[in-house]
């Protein structure tokens, strides 16, 4: 071997023991924020008990009881024995009817309960329609659906605002709100007016409209989410019933359901709900997306690249509560990705259930702790800590009784206000004629109606005035309604739901719609109502049957507002989407 050789090999075995004393330095990790600084200490101050039951949250309804009743200790344990991580406000029944908490009385409630608390309590509540949705007072806001109708974004933006600014008043920082589903089935029962409509980029506007809004005071933070995750709006099953199934493909659901969730997270919503809702097409197994792994992380996590909270919608619900009991459920939940466990039917049950799939492996420490952090960031984003927790009361009634909210609401309603129909120009009614008004609703939201019935006998003093409910036999429901030849118009103003019983409704107001006085159909709750009567001389509706909606309408009957919505949602056999005969007010 010659020297040039000898040189080259020499060369050669020497490369690797260079490269091996020159190895590239692995990039340092960023520092940790004083936030993640302070989250970890949390953590690490927390048992593995603990830390499970800040994943989960619990129900109440905002009453205040005696220390020495069941109800408080009841309470009491989870917040101070469980240290659950937080409370959701719901609705309570009182004789079948939905009540509303007292805005005081649950502010007193929640500062008795965040003193009991070792880590500040994070309150939820479902403020679609601002804090009116669950708390006697605040702005009421019409539905979604009206916003749709109205298709003002900035009206939008401003009820996001006030429904961050009356939640922090009260002592509420999440907000389950927008709904992101694209009501696409006149038949869905449980969104309906709950979703801005059925076309998928203008509820995507109106989502991002409202996230923007939520987050545009700094002095009241709130947490914003989207729901329900991957979209509940094709669906003629209501989840807390039974467990609805989407029958679509992967190409409709991105085109139609996940585009309102895409823009969600791109305008920074804080949170996703998840549907207890079988989608094949994501998983084939059939199982709730609450518990698939496949929606919760491959498609949100991974694919959608969200990055915020991930919260199961209620868990007491059947959709899951008939395949899992309250400990599998909340298992599965969180190896499917789930952050949050809502409403629990037993949380001690739940805690023990996740506590021991830890202890047993089959969740990681990792994927646990993931979780923890989210949530003790989010109470520290928030300016939750043990000095911060409690709210004044005095402040409530400032916040809760804006003059400014009420009138943008009342805009909103009449601008909603929307014309189908209005065959022999029956529209408006002449106050100085004779027309009749018949209120249509069912028992157990009989309370509707009233504020209707006022507005019409103001405007109507000739008029005549009565309220049926649909449970009632047709020969009923006749009897109450008189003898009604002598009508100038009939008005029937239903509040029956998509899924009310009108069996013995429908052929009363069939056989009206025969006689000589022009039947006009107003639905409140079922903008859809017109595809079973067919035969009515004029079609208005509201797309919503809050207070505002109410006022409005008979506003619009009387034409004293002009007429000038446009439907977010097709009429099948009557209108398309952005149909409405535009109507001017009627000149004084």
């Amino acid at each position: 071997m010659n020297m040039r050789a000898r040189m080259l090999v020499s060369l050669l075995i020497a490369l690797p023991i260079v490269a091996a004393t020159h190895k590239v330095a692995k990039p340092k990790a960023p520092p940790l924020t004083a936030e993640q600084r302070a989250t970890q200490g949390q953590m690490k101050a927390m048992s593995l008990r603990d830390k499970v039951a800040q994943l989960v949250i619990v129900n109440a309804n905002g009453d205040v009881y005696s220390t020495k009743s069941p109800d408080y200790e009841k309470y009491r344990h989870w917040v101070a024995d469980l240290h659950v991580g937080g409370i959701i406000i719901n609705n309570a029944s009182q004789n079948g009817l939905v009540r509303n908490a007292e805005p005081h009385a649950l502010t007193v409630f929640l500062n008795q309960m965040q003193k009991q608390a070792k880590t500040p309590l994070l309150v939820a509540s479902d403020f679609e329609r601002a804090a009116s949705m669950r708390v006697t007072g605040g702005t009421r806001f019409p539905h979604s659906m009206a916003f749709g109708a109205a298709n003002d974004l900035a009206a939008t933006k401003f009820e996001g605002l006030t429904a961050a600014r009356e939640a922090r008043a009260l002592g509420i920082q999440w907000i389950f709100a927008p709904v992101a589903d694209v009501n696409n089935n006149p038949q869905n029962p449980i969104i309906n007016l709950r979703s801005y409509g059925e076309d998928p980029a203008q509820v995507s506007r109106h989502v991002a409209a409202f996230i923007d809004g939520a987050h545009s005071d700094p002095d009241n933070r709130v947490l914003v989410t989207a729901k329900h995750f991957p979209g509940h709006g094709d669906t003629d099953v209501d989840s807390h019933l039974g467990l609805p199934r989407l029958e679509v493909s992967r190409e409709r659901l991105d085109a139609m359901e996940l585009k309102p969730f895409q823009a969600a997270i791109a305008h920074g919503v804080d949170s996703i709900m998840t549907a207890h809702m079988a989608v094949p097409a994501l998983d084939p197994s059939g199982m709730p997306a609450t518990v698939s792994h496949n929606v919760l992380t491959a498609l949100l996590r991974d694919e959608l690249k969200f990055k915020g909270l991930i919260v199961t919608d209620s868990m007491a619900m059947q959709g899951l509560t008939m395949l899992f009991d309250s400990g599998e459920g909340s298992v599965r939940s969180i190896v499917a990705g789930a952050d949050v466990l809502l409403m629990p039917p037993d949380p001690d049950k739940a805690i023990r259930a996740v506590v021991g799939a830890v202890e047993d492996g089959r969740i990681s420490r990792q994927r646990l702790e993931q979780s923890v952090a989210r949530v003790l960031a989010a109470k520290l984003a928030l300016g939750l800590s043990n000095k911060k927790k409690l709210v004044n009361l005095d402040t409530i009634s400032d916040v809760l009784d804006s003059p400014q909210a009420a009138e943008k609401a009342q805009a909103v309603a009449d601008h909603a206000v929307t014309l189908i129909r209005n065959d022999r120009d029956v529209l408006p009614l002449a106050s100085s004629s004779r027309p009749c008004l018949i209120v249509i609703t069912e028992l157990r939201i009989s309370q509707f109606g009233q504020r209707t019935m006022q507005e019409f006998r103001r405007r109507a003093p000739n008029g005549r005035t009565v309220a049926v409910d649909t449970g009632l036999p047709l020969a009923a429901l006749e009897a109450t309604a008189g003898d009604m030849t002598a009508c100038s118009a009939i008005v029937a103003a239903s509040f029956a739901s998509v899924s009310a019983d009108l069996k013995d409704v429908r052929p009363m107001l069939i056989n009206l719609s025969k006689g000589p006085a022009p039947l006009v159909l107003l639905p409140f709750e079922n903008p859809y109502l017109l595809t079973t009567l067919p035969n009515a001389t004029a079609f208005l509706t509201t797309f919503s049957s809050s207070l505002p909606s109410e006022i409005a309408a008979v506003k619009a009957l009387f034409g004293e507002i002009p007429i000038t919505g446009h439907t977010p949602v097709s009429i099948p056999g009557f209108a398309q989407l952005g149909d409405g005969m535009q109507l001017p007010a009627r000149t004084r």
